[in-house]
């Protein structure tokens, strides 16, 4: 199951026909992100198999999953916008256990990434999915 703000982007996208414009859509919802903190851009948050630099700090309090993240790239800051629309305050067994290719299957958006871009989406994925399966 989707929460709200990934639905909300779902939504969105539906009245976007232009893929320029839903990437500038997926830039600008990188862009209001806030910068993670340089002391958490370290090994243990950097996710590998991305082309650009990525980091995913997970905040998991009592059962609810969240995380925050960060990039050097545009874009790759859109999609972990998108991530955190679609992860953020799930219980954590249900965040470890969604189909978050189905779900971003609906926005069409590995018709539109690069072979580098979606590898680096499906690593960001599973270290969701690692991390979320752990705290579980």
């Amino acid at each position: 199951m989707a929460t709200k703000a990934f639905e909300d982007i779902a939504q969105d996208f539906e009245f976007l026909d232009d893929w320029e414009d839903r990437y500038r859509y997926v830039i600008d919802l990188g862009k209001k992100m806030p910068p993670l903190e340089d002391a958490l851009k370290v090994p243990a948050t950097k996710v590998d198999g991305c082309a650009s630099q990525v980091w995913l700090h997970p905040e998991i309090e009592g059962n609810t999953f969240a995380f925050r993240g960060d990039s050097d790239a545009m874009i790759v800051r859109g999609l972990i916008a998108v991530l955190g629309a679609l992860y953020n305050g799930l219980p954590v067994n249900e965040a470890a256990r969604l189909d978050a290719g189905g779900q971003l299957a609906r926005l069409g958006l590995q018709d539109h990434l690069s072979a580098q871009r979606s590898n680096g989406l499906r690593a960001m994925i599973e270290r969701i999915r690692t991390v979320s399966a752990e705290a579980a």
